[in-house]
């Protein structure tokens, strides 16, 4: 596998170069060009409706483009036709095709959107905070007691986007979709209120698009005794795969490190939540750069990911990433469950495969490789891992748990569905023994105005 295309050098310009929909039909990419105009034209189609954005180091040191259209990170960047519906995707065909008005064309990606679940588990009825007048606090997502999730507006853009990304609201310029705070004093205020919330994680879109100086002016107030209870701090990021940079050159990368210096030594703890979907991530000589001088810091880099059809759905390719990243210092964390949004029919896989491909993997690594969780759907009760698939008194049920719940009492509570090998998500899975309920969906109905576990 060659980690660049025959038009790029070895080593790529440090300087970030970002293509977006209006570049995949001229002539910039040029690996492009290698396709046909009728390929081309199907990824401008659903470039309508989705977002897409990529740089100049995924094209030039990730694809293979060789393998192309069957490449994983190519699918896990480029557009493609079966990620919209077919009745979708004609309609808009339809409508670039006729050349037809912006609004037009953008009141129809509106239309196909809002049909695609945008923000699955309650992520803006129930995991946003209300003021004590009701009034909602944009930007802040608190969901389990401990953790709570900030949303930067200078951090809500990504160096290039995922496909398969849950969060891709965030990046289709609808106000009504995205969650982002602009004023750090939002956040403060919050925390100061909430004396038990330890870890504070900053996510996105990817905090790592921003500049040093609008992250210190976030994380720096933190350091006043009044936040001694904020013990951790996550910052959740795909830089490393898609701009490694970031860390080594970008004409901020000191600056942030000395921030990160000043937070550890004020005794927090931080961990870098690093998105990774693929081995050939860690396989950059500037990839392996970033997370060596991350972990110099003394900061903790943990690896998450969702198994995702046609890019990592074997275990093979789990079972070798892990044995990079444990070999790299990158402790894995989580496998997930790919959300219920979004282009979900082209990357989803039958919960039953999800945890025979944890399983495999899991088996093939040492014991420092088996902290990775999963298979996990964070679905709206909490985080659920599938930890298998028994018989019990006759009948075939997937064994389930929390590792997460809206209700703290719900963590590590074994509970039981009836088997279904299609089953893809919660909301598909049916009490086992005859049951008509699951034991924490009653309470989700009274917490919630009948919100199950969907």
């Amino acid at each position: 596998m060659k980690l660049f295309s025959n038009h790029a050098s070895c080593s790529p310009s440090s300087r970030l170069v970002i293509y977006t929909a209006r570049d995949l039909t001229n002539h910039r990419i040029k690996p492009l060009q290698r396709l046909s105009p009728e390929r081309r034209f199907e990824m401008q189609v659903v470039a309508q409706v989705l977002p897409f954005r990529v740089n100049h180091y995924v094209v030039e040191q990730l694809i293979d483009w060789d393998q192309v259209p069957d490449d994983p990170i190519f699918r896990m960047t480029f557009p493609q036709r079966e990620m919209l519906a077919e009745e979708d995707f004609n309609a808009m065909a339809d409508l670039l095709r006729k050349e037809a008005d912006k609004k037009e064309i953008q009141s129809l990606a509106s239309q196909i959107r809002c049909r695609l679940n945008p923000h699955p588990a309650g992520q803006l009825e129930l995991n946003r905070p209300k003021e004590s007048e009701g009034k909602i606090i944009n930007g802040i997502q608190h969901k389990y007691r401990e953790t709570v999730l900030f949303f930067p507006s200078q951090g809500q853009t990504c160096h290039s986007y995922c496909t398969f990304c849950f969060r891709w609201p965030q990046f289709v310029g609808e106000a009504s979709l995205r969650i982002a705070a602009r004023e750090a004093q939002v956040l403060h205020n919050y925390l100061r209120r909430h004396q038990e919330v330890t870890d504070l994680l900053i996510t996105g879109g990817d905090p790592m698009v921003m500049r040093a100086r609008h992250l210190a002016d976030y994380l720096a107030p933190l350091l006043a005794p009044e936040f001694d209870h904020i013990q951790t701090i996550r910052i959740g990021t795909k830089a490393l795969t898609y701009w490694p940079y970031r860390f080594l050159t970008d004409n901020d990368a000191d600056d942030l490190f000395r921030l990160l210096a000043r937070i550890r030594q004020a005794g927090k703890h931080v961990a870098l939540m690093a998105h990774y979907n693929h081995g050939r991530e860690l396989e950059p000589p500037a990839a392996r750069r970033a997370i060596a001088r991350w972990r110099e810091t003394g900061a903790v880099i943990r690896s998450q990911g969702p198994v995702l059809a046609q890019i990592n759905d074997n275990p093979d390719v789990w079972a070798s990433m892990w044995r990079s990243q444990v070999s790299l210092g990158v402790i894995p964390y989580y496998m997930f469950v790919e959300r219920d949004t979004g282009p979900r029919q082209y990357f989803e896989v039958p919960l039953f495969r999800c945890w025979q491909i944890y399983q495999q993997a899991i088996q093939q690594v040492s014991g420092l490789g088996r902290t990775a969780r999963g298979p996990s759907m964070s679905a709206t009760p909490g985080k659920i891992e599938i930890q298998g698939v028994t018989e019990i008194q006759g009948e075939q049920v997937f064994a389930l748990r929390f590792l997460q719940g809206r209700s703290p009492d719900w963590v590590q509570r074994p509970f039981f569905a009836q088997f279904d090998a299609r089953a893809t998500w919660m909301d598909q899975l049916k009490p086992a023994f005859g049951e008509e309920r699951f034991f924490f969906e009653e309470e989700c109905h009274q917490r919630f105005s009948g919100g199950g576990a969907s």
